[in-house]
């Protein structure tokens, strides 16, 4: 055979020839399908990859290569090419070796390069947590993966691997590996269709997070399988004779369901072992589309089928691309059959997944509709990427969207959207386009309106309407699904934020030239040598900055007029400092203080707090008056004349004990033209006079027009005091 080894080429592992066994054993699987310059360019990627690994150990004691060997033989089974299975070999020897990005494209070309980068560690950075590391790590992954699909191939085989042979390790970490499997790397193998890899890597896990469920669930499902054989034969055997009579030719099998999945479902239904019937499925391989609908309705009439357990997958595809008629029937002694149909195509898909695109060079349609729909995906990744702040943020994103189950809606045109379980309207609105996401206002779901909130159902009709000048809430957050919603909302709030911010920034700064009594115009130099002299990028950020109270505006105004040459130490301020009007429609820029509760009219400071933009207090809030507030932290502020808008303003009002009283008090504060946001009542009559204290919180316009309600409050006989709440 070419490209063999032998114990001459690696002496080192004259101790375990067992590896060069299995080195010999996987260049011999390739003969099937790889050329024999291929074979020979795996063959050296292995002597190099054994080189670079030869003083390390497995915890288990054995040489580290069999690691990657291992890898790299679980990627043979997808048929995947060369340049895989060397990133496979490869693929620990930047991270523990020191081997470079620059050496491995010398040797073995920039593609092998590039996938055994994707999947090293980033420890050169330093990060506040072990989670921001992790999450750093995970994004660096992910984003390789959008490029090049291989990667998470290598990392899935790699993290099997791991997990089949952890049993060397302490339990501490085998518990947290086994729970960032389940979390992360089940899911994404469950959601690019790898359903083999998938149910594995559950079982793994679950063995090792519940070592003592594990055990004992394993050995009942090994008594059940004894009880039940019997049973299963019987269902077998009336399945193929039914179909046979039909005259469709069909392979038929029994399947167990997986550990996991039986403890789950125990978990989510409160059930005991015994409990669970449908421990079995069967499915029914046909030889095409059509043979799929033929075998259901000649099962449907051997048994009867359950309502509502059917699901029909070909018409309607998963996310992955996974095809089948799901059915659940009434079987002999009562027994639950869950029956899957699907063509010999299907199975290879539901089996593979996105990595039936190398097992199957096909022009078939649906290997392409796997393909296109985990672009897709991925492609969705990047957007997340490109709107979330931080590595966990995005992680955390990733994690919601790779929940397994879906609800399938309908656009207004018929076109079907694959959505979370607990997904939303606006969930809808962002799966259809981030426009329509940002500039949603209502929904019709089935032609009647409803709130932006409501959970969609299968085969709900969703119509989203839309204004131009709408945009995000904030409290969508609270309810959304998807990690897209989530990630351009939040992308969304932060960039209006950042605008606020900048247009504070400068209005502050220019209050401070105003305080210096500078009127020299600032040149473009002073800026762009302030920038340079603090590392700053643009002149935005600094006035964000200075917006969000990061930094001083007049301390930035000092250093920019030296700059400029215009600063005078001698000059004194010689008039009132300008002040930064306040419309109290700013947004998140500025912010009310809860203490005081300012209202237009009220006179009014200003602070600039760190991450909260300009807070605004009034002149006798109890914080200014204790001295809770640094005085030279205070900014001159002042309402503009022509703020609209409302404000919260608490109240309490001690009345008579009466049973019209709230009514009264209603009333009167609706006379005055003013709302009422909330409203609590404590009773007061432990001293005998019967007195009841509400405390409203009002919504008015401004001074005058709380002493109106104040005015139209006192004219009720049932009203003994009335009193504005600071504090």
């Amino acid at each position: 055979m070419e490209a063999e080894i032998g114990p001459h080429d690696v002496p080192a592992l004259a101790r375990a020839p067992e590896v060069i066994d299995s080195a010999n054993r996987f260049l011999g699987e390739l003969t099937s399908y790889l050329k024999p310059e291929d074979r020979e360019f795996l063959r050296r990627a292995f002597l190099f990859s054994e080189a670079a690994h030869r003083e390390q150990q497995r915890k288990s004691g054995e040489p580290y290569i069999s690691h990657p060997l291992a890898v790299a033989s679980i990627l043979t089974q997808w048929k995947l090419d060369a340049q895989a299975l060397a990133g496979a070999l490869l693929h620990d020897v930047m991270e523990d070796s020191g081997v470079t990005k620059v050496e491995l494209t010398e040797k073995f070309g920039k593609t092998v390069a590039e996938l055994v980068d994707g999947m090293s560690k980033i420890d050169k950075l330093e990060f506040q947590s072990k989670e921001e590391a992790q999450a750093e790590n995970f994004r660096k992954m992910l984003l390789a993966m959008a490029h090049d699909l291989r990667v998470i191939l290598i990392k899935l085989a790699d993290r099997l691997h791991n997990m089949r042979t952890m049993d060397a390790m302490r339990a501490d970490k085998q518990k947290r590996i086994a729970r960032e499997t389940l979390e992360i790397y089940a899911p994404i193998a469950n959601r690019i269709g790898l359903n083999a890899v998938y149910v594995e890597l559950d079982d793994l896990a679950f063995k090792y997070l519940h070592p003592h469920r594990y055990d004992v669930l394993s050995k009942a499902l090994k008594a059940a399988r004894g009880n039940r054989r019997e049973v299963v034969g019987k269902i077998l055997d009336a399945i193929r004779a039914k179909l046979a009579s039909a005259g469709i030719e069909a392979t038929v099998s029994g399947r167990e369901k997986n550990l996991f999945s039986i403890y789950r479902k125990m978990q989510e239904k409160h059930l005991s072992f015994s409990e669970v019937l449908d421990i079995y499925g069967f499915r029914v391989q046909v030889k095409d589309f059509g043979a799929c609908y033929l075998a259901l309705g000649a099962l449907h009439s051997l048994f009867k089928p359950i309502p509502g357990k059917f699901k029909d997958y070909i018409a309607i595809p998963k996310q992955n691309g996974y095809q089948s008629l799901h059915t659940t029937l009434f079987g002999p002694y009562g027994t639950p059959i869950e029956i899957q149909i699907r063509t010999n195509d299907m199975h290879r898909i539901a089996d593979a997944g996105v990595a039936s695109h190398w097992m199957y060079k096909s022009g078939d349609e649906g290997f392409s509709e796997v393909q296109k729909k985990t672009h897709q995906w991925l492609q969705s990744l990047l957007e997340m990427q490109a709107d979330s702040g931080d590595a966990v943020e995005f992680l955390e994103h990733i994690k919601v969207d790779l929940f397994p189950d879906q609800v399938y809606v309908f656009t207004p045109k018929g076109k079907i959207l694959s959505l979370p379980s607990s997904a939303t309207c606006v969930d809808f609105a962002y799966a259809v386009h981030t426009d329509v996401g940002n500039r949603c206002i209502a929904a019709k779901v089935n032609h009647e309106l409803v709130p932006l909130r409501t959970r969609l159902k299968n085969g709900d009709s969703v119509e989203i309407v839309m204004a131009a000048h709408a945009h995000p809430n904030p409290s969508w957050l609270t309810f959304v699904t998807t990690g897209k919603a989530r990630s351009h909302i939040r992308h969304f709030l932060k960039t209006m934020r950042f605008e606020e911010s900048v247009h504070l920034g400068e209005r502050l700064l220019q209050q401070s030239f105003a305080a210096l009594n500078q009127t020299h115009p600032l040149t473009e130099e002073a800026w762009e040598r302030y920038l340079r002299e603090h590392g700053d990028k643009a002149r935005d950020e600094v006035l964000a900055e200075i917006g969000l109270g990061k930094r001083l505006s007049v301390v930035v105004a000092k250093r920019l007029l030296q700059l400029s040459g215009a600063w005078d130490e001698d000059s004194t301020p010689g008039r009132k400092p300008v002040a930064v009007t306040v419309r109290g429609t700013e947004g998140m820029a500025i912010q009310f203080a809860r203490c005081c509760n300012p209202i237009p009219g009220d006179p009014i400071l200003g602070m600039v707090k760190k991450d909260q933009g300009l807070l605004i207090h009034t002149h006798d809030c109890p914080l200014v008056a204790r001295g809770r507030i640094d005085a030279e932290k205070l900014i001159y502020v002042e309402w503009d004349p022509d703020v609209s808008r409302l404000f919260d303003v608490p109240v309490k009002v001690l009345a008579s004990n009466d049973r019209s009283t709230l009514a009264a008090l209603a009333a009167a504060i609706a006379d005055a033209d003013a709302n009422i946001a909330a409203v609590s009542m404590q009773d007061q009559s432990d001293s005998g006079d019967h007195l009841i204290q509400v405390q409203f919180t009002l919504q008015v316009h401004n001074r005058v027009h709380l002493a109106q309600v104040f005015k139209s409050l006192r004219g009720l006989s049932s009203v003994h005091r009335l009193q504005r709440v600071r504090g």
